[in-house]
């Protein structure tokens, strides 16, 4: 006998099935379309946005995370929870279209049959085990909502609804298909190869056959009333993600990571600058409050969040979306509140983390943008002073432009002014130029070029603050007067390599200032340290050392670098104690999104936070590649009571004590 089943067992072929059938489908479809169709009149509440350049690379990646649930399953146990839900639910999919290709299509224009033989064994025992994997994840997942109520995991009527047809969805399934076979192969070896349909016959053989053909006549149209009712209220549920999220994969921002779009502050026509209402965001803002999964990954990550500052990332995306769709009279910044929008380090843990592709800091900085450019406000008098001091004196530190290269006067080092010729640029930065804890970190750099024998040229006075934290502070005005000028001078000069010790200084010369015309590569110092050493150029002596690694939010998540500090240390000697929150889940120290200016009133000190942290692997020394996240930790320390047991230090430092005099 050869493997196969009749389709429409019990339930006829005819146009009594088949007309009211696909009569439900349309029905469906339709109300699916007109439900997303409406959501789309309120993304173009928005602005303009281009993200269907590269369509290529941006369909790649709507496979990788659609189709091998790639984001979903960075978090391990839930994520895989939803990733194995998902690869049964588009498995059983798929069977169904199979299904409805023969039975509607090939069978009954062409007599011809293909789910049969060892293809319909394959078959037949995929989808039992793909929807019995299915009803298992959904379980799992239904304890962790129900059950376990992890905080901050936001459960509503979507949820339930939206569980529970699910789960009537498989279970009938398995039922209609346990009556079928209870009346038409049991006792058959085609029966094995549906083991949990067989599972289910075997409970229901008890029945006589009138009775399980009427129990499955009427499952089979209940399912498909189930399947039917759970599309066309996909776009009326959270469970809209479904088609949102995915989309977003194709939506979402290529790069450079982090890169901020820059304003055209020469705009005659322009009314406001930032965003103060709806309608200053993109529609891709908009549209990522339907994408929002709500599965708080990106408020367990935020550092605000977990120090008790008002700002969750999760709460407000959607709190974009509920003003899009219900509430758009309501005031942004305001509903928003300023708070929120001042907690914010701009570290992108959220974006990083989210599943969905959400963009999460660059609607942060647009509001801030409109509070500073068009209000005038700060989050506190000493970042409005620090702002003061950058425009006198082209730093936040309130020293005098003139002695910004005075740190360099016993080294080695040439002014890029005076012509001679030079292998680097060293863009120092103001920490670096003016804070005496920094400045250590700029000597040890340079020395190490020196011994390396490489030629180091800084612009001295010359030099501005890359206007990095300015800029995240929303100080567009501040930050493209300070860049514009330093492009200029380092263009005017015959320099093609920069390198920096400070992330942010690199982040923002590397990626924001090319929209300004920079030419120059940039090169993060540990990267370039890596290099010298690994040509034999310079030469380091590894010496014991215990210590635990801090990455920097902007050496790390913003640009990848985690391994090159690393090998350093390592190259050094250093055995790494690993923090718990390491690499890409690295907590902030605080002092980014222009925070190192500001004062930290609310809630947890983050800096605290993070030392006790280092302080809790037991290693006596804490190594950072970052002159914010350095400053941080020395006031951290104390503040954590740690200073006896717990140093700070930079790689730099630790490498200058370790080189091989040739």
């Amino acid at each position: 006998m050869e493997f196969t089943r009749e389709i429409y067992w019990n339930v006829g072929h005819g146009v009594t099935t088949l007309l009211p059938m696909y009569l439900l489908v349309v029905i469906a479809l339709g109300l699916l379309a007109y439900g997303f169709y409406r959501r789309v009149l309120v993304y173009k509440k928005g602005g303009p946005l281009n993200r269907s350049d590269n369509p290529g690379a941006r369909a790649i990646d709507l496979v990788n995370n659609v189709l091998f649930q790639k984001k979903v399953t960075t978090v391990r146990l839930p994520g895989m929870f939803h990733g194995l839900f998902f690869w049964g639910f588009f498995l059983l999919f798929i069977g169904t279209t199979l299904i409805v290709i023969q039975a509607d299509f090939t069978d009954l224009l062409f007599d011809y049959v293909f789910l049969k033989g060892n293809f319909y064994k394959i078959f037949s025992i995929t989808l039992d085990l793909a929807g019995l994997v299915c009803i298992l994840m959904l379980g799992a997942l239904l304890v962790r909502r129900y059950v376990l109520k992890p905080e901050g995991l936001e459960t509503g009527r979507d949820d339930a609804i939206m569980h529970g047809l699910l789960f009537l969805i498989l279970i009938s399934g398995f039922v209609i298909e346990g009556a079928r076979m209870a009346v038409t192969e049991m006792g058959e070896p085609v029966a094995a190869w549906s083991p949990v349909g067989l599972f289910v016959a075997n409970l229901l053989s008890g029945a006589d056959e009138a009775s399980l053909r009427l129990l499955h006549k009427i499952l089979w149209w209940a399912h498909l009333l189930m399947v039917m009712a759970f599309l066309a209220i996909i776009p009326l549920t959270k469970f809209r993600h479904i088609f949102t999220t995915s989309a977003n994969y194709f939506f979402t921002d290529r790069g450079p990571k982090g890169k901020l779009v820059s304003l055209d502050l020469e705009d005659e026509d322009a009314e406001t600058f930032g965003v103060t209402e709806l309608a200053d965001m993109s529609w891709k803002d908009i549209f990522d409050a339907d994408a929002c999964t709500k599965c708080k990954r990106c408020q367990d990550r935020c550092p605000a969040w977990n120090t008790d500052k008002p700002l969750s990332p999760m709460k407000l995306v959607n709190q974009i979306g509920d003003l899009a769709f219900d509430k758009d009279e309501q005031p942004l910044i305001d509903t928003i509140t300023k708070d929120v929008l001042w907690s914010c380090t701009t570290c992108r843990a959220c974006q990083e983390i989210c599943p969905a592709s959400i963009e999460h800091v660059s609607k942060i900085v647009d509001m801030r943008r409109s509070l500073v450019l068009m209000e005038g406000e700060f989050p506190g008098e000493e970042v409005m002073t620090a702002m003061e001091q950058t425009e006198v004196n082209g730093n936040p530190l309130g020293m005098g432009y003139a002695s910004r290269g005075e740190w360099a006067q016993e080294l080695d080092v040439s002014l890029v002014s005076d012509g001679a010729e030079l292998d680097v640029l060293y863009f120092t930065g103001c920490y670096g130029s003016f804070d005496k804890r920094n400045i250590s970190v700029a000597k040890s750099f340079v020395t190490l070029c020196n011994s390396a024998g490489v030629k180091v040229g800084i612009l001295g006075k010359e030099e501005k603050c890359c206007g990095e934290p300015m800029r995240k502070m929303g100080n567009e005005y501040l930050y493209q007067s300070l860049a514009m000028e330093n492009v200029e001078l380092i263009n005017g000069s015959e320099i093609s390599t920069i390198v920096t010790t400070c992330p942010h200084c690199y982040n923002t010369l590397n990626k924001d200032y090319r929209d300004l015309g920079l030419e120059a590569e940039v090169v993060f110092y540990t990267v370039y340290l890596e290099q010298l050493i690994d040509s034999g150029k310079l030469q380091i002596n590894g010496e014991d050392l215990s210590c635990t690694y801090h990455d920097s939010c902007y050496l790390g998540r913003h640009n990848d670098i985690y391994d090159a500090p690393r090998n350093l240390i390592s190259r050094a000697g250093g055995s790494i104690a690993e923090m718990a929150k390491n690499r890409e889940n690295a907590f902030c120290c605080s002092a980014g999104g222009g925070r190192i200016m500001a004062e930290e009133k609310l809630g947890e000190r983050m800096n605290v936070a993070r030392v006790d942290m280092a302080a809790q692997t037991g290693a006596p020394v804490l190594v950072s590649n970052c002159p914010f996240c350095l400053t941080m930790f020395e006031d951290g320390v104390k503040g954590a009571g740690v200073e006896e047991s717990l140093v700070p230090r930079d790689i730099a430092e630790i490498l200058v004590e370790r080189i091989t005099q040739s």
